[in-house]
Formats: C-alpha cells, sequence, structure tokens
C-alpha cells in the first residue's frame, strides 16, 4: 500500500501547479483521500479532502477558491490543482488515505497510509 505525490516545483507568485497522488496496493473507491502540507517551524495542517466517490470535497478557508481536487478513478489518482499561489503556500504538500468514511477531512490523525511528499515553493 503506497502513495506517491507528484507535481511539486518552484513557482512565482500568482502561479498554477497541479499536483499528483497516484496509489499503489489498493484502489480509491473505498478510501477517502486528503491533502495536507507543511511549512518549515509550522503544524501540518489540512488543505483538501475528497471522499470515496467524490462525494464530499473540502478546503481550507486559506484556500478556497483558489485550489480544486479531483480524481481519475481509472489512473487511480486524485489531483490537487493550486491556481494563484502566494508565498504563503510554500510547504511540503502531502497527500494521505483514510478507509472511508472518515470523520473530519481536514485532520491528520484520521490518516493512516501517507505519501513521501512533495515540495511546493512559491516565491515572491
Amino acid at each position: 500500500v503506497q502513495l506517491v505525490e507528484s507535481g511539486g516545483d518552484l513557482v512565482q507568485a500568482g502561479g498554477s501547479l497541479r499536483l499528483s497522488c497516484t496509489a499503489s496496493g489498493f484502489t480509491f473507491d473505498t478510501w477517502d483521500i486528503g491533502w495536507f502540507r507543511q511549512a518549515p517551524g509550522k503544524e501540518r495542517e489540512g488543505v483538501s479532502f475528497i471522499s470515496e466517490a467524490d462525494y464530499i470535497k473540502l478546503y481550507a478557508d486559506s484556500v478556497k477558491g483558489r485550489f480544486s481536487i479531483s480524481s481519475d478513478m481509472d489512473k487511480n489518482t486524485v489531483y490537487l490543482q493550486m491556481n494563484r499561489l502566494k508565498p504563503e503556500d510554500t510547504a511540503v504538500y502531502y497527500c494521505a488515505a483514510a478507509v472511508a468514511p472518515t470523520n473530519n477531512g481536514l485532520r491528520s490523525s484520521e490518516f493512516k497510509v501517507w505519501g513521501q511528499g512533495t515540495q511546493v515553493t512559491v516565491s515572491a
């Protein structure tokens, strides 16, 4: 059971990135997926969440209207489209999986399987 993130990069403020989270060893159809981020010296925070069958999508207030989560079950991949990036979005971004249903999709303790993270750096 493994999650692999990709898509992190260095981008200027106002730019866009799309992160990918691909699962191996299991399929997303009965799992909820969350995106989290951790900046240096800060707590890990929930960014976005998508439930199994895409029934529920959640976003942190700090990214609402700028980030969008989606899934492609054929590719067993969840995406995080990040637009209008800001320097404060700089962090390591992790995807995580939890057996559905989760009680709070933006709380890291709900999730048991984690990827290795991908670095997003937004320059001013």
